[in-house]
């Protein structure tokens, strides 16, 4: 049995009916490659049950203490049914697009169960109308709890249910999940109590190892060699959120990403990811006319995860916020803000400790927290109080090779996220096997017209391709022009050499024959003189 920490609990208390806290991924397979070119339901339970036996983040269920006096802890009991987690639906005729989005926005609004290990499967059928897509493909929507998982690790659970070849086979060998007793309540309160007992050492160790980043950063800001993002405008996404949601994604081809980050020097990827929702949200609120002057501000998770926490499951991640710089028209302009926002961002991150906050988190008061954002939920604060930031923006990058499930082969990955009172708009930037896709997740009321902020995300990136294909073309074209200059100047120099030696040998010439006649006047001068004086 496991307790969760801190920043795992800190999902649950989050959570209330209506912002539930999970995450969810949407794989769409190409069936054609499995043995037979099709895949069956009762093929995918058989082999994701085989895989995710293995995974305890999987098979693990809540055990909360009495009275919310201590973080919750994760027991395994043995019971696992995957036909309750594993479920088959279908899109209706013609199976398109905008048929998928409207059905993942309605189960990722659902709350998972809390008295089962919290994650669900949907295998979806009938994608017959999906451009760039064969008929016959099948969509597999994932949601497991934000408590459970982080980005870095759901990426190694989707690794774990994945091969690398249409053919591969599991070991036949069977798996049994392990079975824990479930402690009894006067259980739960003594090791609560010991907890409690333990927690001012715990701070203070914690305290001696980051309070002198602290205190180096806010040296560094008096200073003025940092800098804090802000003032952070009130939007339309500092709501509070209804229990309706949106989604909507857009995908294009990672090597033009690559190409827009290589027009400014030293911007990454993110950034463009970055500069393209900052263009986006620039778009849709002057279409709303609600566009406030300062820049918008998103927080970007930070995964702290070191190779010994590889496989650990729940969240071992930072944050920092970084202004998308919805403030500037120009995209390029855009961009270089960007770039230099992020870098200032990750100074200051660095300087106070990317882990520092996270170690704070297992001090986090569990009856109050909970209790804490029931209240501000009821009481609607969050349109009260100064935003800490407008959306989230978190990349989780994928592989780069193709990957199978059931011998189908995965040709699309987007992603979606929990959306809560004060913060209504979440972004999933995943990248797999060449493609780049930004997913946005949001309320249904405060974004009523998600397929309007796909267009404006289309269209920033189009904006910025433009301009940046031109800054590349230029750059290539004085390249080609100096290029052209050198080769030139190393034609003519061999031409200037020689002209310049025959110059050099006509006029060395001449000075002999002006020294051997001024040699022959003197000597018949001097044999004048001789004959005059004898």
């Amino acid at each position: 049995m496991r307790q969760l920490t801190g920043l795992d609990a800190s999902f649950l208390y989050l959570e209330t009916p209506n912002a539930p806290m999970h995450i969810s991924g949407l794989a769409i397979y190409d069936p054609s490659t499995a043995p037979g070119g099709e895949v069956r339901f009762k093929q995918i339970i058989e082999n994701t049950t085989r895989r995710i036996k293995r995974l305890p983040t999987m098979s693990q269920r809540l055990v909360t203490v009495p009275l919310g006096l201590d973080h919750p802890y994760w027991m395994a009991d043995g019971t696992f049914d995957p036909e309750f987690h594993i479920r088959h639906l279908a899109l209706p005729k013609p199976g398109d697009w905008r048929q998928l989005c409207i059905l993942i926005s309605r189960i990722h609004a659902r709350p998972l169960d809390r008295k089962r290990p919290l994650w669900e499967l949907y295998v979806i059928e009938g994608l017959d109308n999906m451009e760039h897509l064969p008929k016959g493909s099948f969509a597999i929507f994932s949601k497991m709890h934000h408590a459970a998982v982080d980005g870095a690790s759901g990426t190694e659970i989707t690794a774990a249910l994945h091969d690398l070849s249409p053919d591969a086979h599991l070991d036949a060998e069977p798996y049994a999940v392990p079975v824990e007793n479930e402690p009894t309540a006067a259980e739960l309160l003594i090791r609560a109590q010991m907890n409690a007992i333990k927690q001012p050492f715990r701070f203070v160790s914690v305290a001696r190892n980051t309070v002198p980043g602290f205190a180096q950063a806010y040296n560094r800001l008096r200073k003025g060699e940092l800098q804090r993002v802000g003032p952070i405008p009130r939007t339309r996404f500092n709501g509070k959120v209804s229990p309706h949601r949106v989604f909507n994604a857009v995908h294009f081809p990672l090597g033009e990403i690559k190409g827009i980050k290589n027009a400014v020097v030293g911007a990454t990827v993110n950034d463009v990811a970055i500069t393209i929702v900052g263009g986006a949200l620039r778009k849709y609120l002057l279409a709303k006319d609600e566009l406030p002057p300062e820049s918008l501000a998103a927080m970007a998770p930070i995964n702290t995860r070191d190779r010994r926490e590889k496989g650990s499951g729940g969240n071992i991640v930072s944050a920092m916020t970084v202004q998308v710089r919805s403030d500037i028209e120009d995209p390029v302009e855009r961009l270089k803000a960007v770039h230099a926002g992020t870098a200032e961002a990750k100074e200051l991150s660095n300087a106070v400790g990317a882990k520092s906050m996270t170690d704070y988190t297992q001090f986090i008061p569990s009856t109050l927290t909970a209790q804490a954002a029931r209240l501000a939920s009821r009481w609607g604060l969050m349109n009260r109080i100064s935003p800490i930031y407008n959306c989230v923006i978190t990349n989780v990058p994928g592989p780069q090779i193709p990957l199978y499930n059931t011998g189908a082969r995965l040709v699309a990955n987007y992603g979606t996220g929990p959306i809560l009172d004060g913060m209504a708009l979440f972004h999933a930037i995943t990248s797999y096997c060449g493609d780049f896709a930004i997913s946005a997740t949001s309320c249904r009321q405060i974004m009523p017209d998600p397929d309007f902020y796909r267009q404006c995300l289309l269209d920033s990136f189009n904006e910025l391709k433009r301009d940046t294909d031109k800054i590349i073309a230029r750059a290539e074209k004085n390249a080609r022009v100096a290029k052209q200059s050198r080769k030139k100047a190393s034609t003519k120099a061999p031409a200037r050499a020689a002209a310049k030696a025959k110059t050099k040998a006509k006029s060395s010439a001449g000075k002999t024959r002006a020294a051997s006649a001024a040699r022959r006047t003197s000597t018949a001068r001097t044999a004048i003189r001789r004959r005059r004086d004898a």
